[in-house]
């Protein structure tokens, strides 16, 4: 499939922005006090550990029904808790890639996601706005929880990955 350079480059600022994402929530990761991954908004509700791993889990599921042949092994539960921060962040950073080779691999070759989404690029979209979602919970569980992030640490951290030029 032939793309022009205004395509291309299309295609890179989309990327860029999941890139961006993966490191907003990974910064957000890291943000947040050890003592705070078992927080929970409610009794009954995920833990702040066990979204991030949702996160991540949603992430392959996708792969594995839009794009098979990028698939990377799932975990054992979608709603697992791992409390070790440097795995928790190569996780992340492994399913972020997974998801950015589906779509430049799909988009390569021309071919349609087999499950879910009208265009490759609505994978991107669904994932960015689902993980928006999720991160907005968080913030709200450690805010419940009396341990809030306020926004000049959240900032630059999260608006500014947005907003600043490379």
């Amino acid at each position: 499939m032939q793309t022009s350079v205004a395509e291309s480059h299309l295609l890179d600022a989309l990327i860029d922005s999941w890139d961006r994402n993966n490191r907003i929530v990974v910064n957000l990761l890291k943000m947040i006090r050890e003592e705070d991954l078992d927080a929970r908004p409610v009794e009954g509700s995920p833990t702040i550990a066990e979204l991030f791993m949702h996160l991540h889990y949603v992430r392959l599921i996708f792969v594995v029904e839009d794009a098979g042949e990028f698939a990377r092994a799932l975990p054992p539960g979608e709603w697992q808790a791992e409390h070790d921060r440097r795995r928790m962040i190569e996780m992340l950073d492994e399913s972020a890639a997974a998801v950015r080779d589906a779509v430049r691999g799909r988009l390569a070759a021309g071919r349609p996601m087999d499950r879910h989404y009208d265009h490759q690029i609505l994978m991107l979209q669904h994932l960015i706005w689902h993980e928006g979602y999720h991160h907005g919970q968080i913030k709200l569980t450690l805010k419940l929880h009396g341990h809030p992030i306020s926004d000049e640490d959240a900032g630059p951290l999260t608006w500014s990955v947005w907003m600043k030029k490379h």
